[in-house]
């Protein structure tokens, strides 16, 4: 069942064909999960560098970017190599907005699914495979101090390219917790003490009235399906967005913003 509505929507541009299981090639428009991740443009490259744990490989910049890094007195932890901005759109999908800065650096390290604290609020995603959703959803994640992401390491985009650019910089601040199979990561969740709730449009009840104390993780699902029937059968509970208007459907991305506000507002960090 759709959580967010009939007329639920990707939000992958036009004329830009998916990917089977989202992952990407091996251009900078992604990479090879074991190779670097492609960062690019300011707020995407910038908070990077300033992520003691991101071990930058390279730097590729214009002229105009160098000199808004020396100005910004950013510490830069190798030589940029210094090019004409067509050079980076070459590298890049043709719609990208890449500022004059690309970077590779090494993928983050992913903590084990167990390790995590049992506090505050962590997100789920069950498939959800547009990078433009998850950078979106990532961005979201980071405004509300959630504590992790939880995701599958199959049918899910990588940490790289046209995600990190939506997440415009929240990779750096959120650590991605990557599964082999998402019903024995919730399992393992509820095990260290999280409440899991699913978002799904036939929920019992509203999101707001689904006990949301922390520690609590909420599970968002794929593009037009939702949650997958072993996803929401592990769930402690499946919890609708109630939406006033004549629309009644949003974006995932938009819906884990919403999803966030309920939560957090009702379920309120300690102090």
């Amino acid at each position: 069942m759709n959580p967010y509505g009939k007329d639920f929507h990707r939000t992958r541009r036009p004329g830009k064909p998916s990917r089977p299981g989202g992952r990407q090639t091996t251009s900078a428009t992604g990479s090879d999960r074991d190779g670097p991740a492609i960062l690019y443009g300011w707020h995407t490259v910038t908070a990077a560098l300033a992520n003691p744990q991101r071990r930058i490989r390279s730097i590729t910049a214009t002229e105009n970017a160098i000199r808004r890094l020396a100005e910004e007195k950013l510490a830069l932890p190798v030589e940029p190599l210094l090019v004409k901005p067509d050079a980076i759109a070459a590298r890049l999908p043709a719609d990208a907005v890449h500022q004059g800065l690309l970077a590779e650096a090494d993928p983050l390290p992913s903590p084990a699914i167990e390790d995590l604290k049992p506090v505050g609020i962590v997100l789920v995603l069950d498939q959800i495979t547009d990078p433009h959703n998850v950078g979106a959803i990532f961005r979201s994640a980071a405004a509300f101090a959630v504590k992790a992401i939880v995701t599958t390491a199959r049918h899910s985009p990588e940490a790289t390219g046209v995600l990190a650019k939506s997440a415009s910089g929240a990779l750096e601040h959120v650590p991605l917790v990557t599964v082999t199979n998402l019903a024995r990561g919730l399992a393992a969740l509820k095990e260290i003490g999280f409440r899991v709730i699913g978002l799904d449009s036939a929920g019992s009840v509203a999101l707001e009235a689904a006990g949301l104390a922390a520690p609590l993780a909420l599970v968002l699902g794929a593009e037009g399906k939702g949650l997958r029937q072993l996803t929401r059968e592990t769930c402690d509970a499946a919890a609708r967005l109630v939406l006033p208007g004549a629309i009644t459907s949003l974006n995932v991305s938009n819906a884990a913003a919403l999803a966030l506000y309920i939560a957090t507002a009702r379920s309120p960090a300690p102090t």
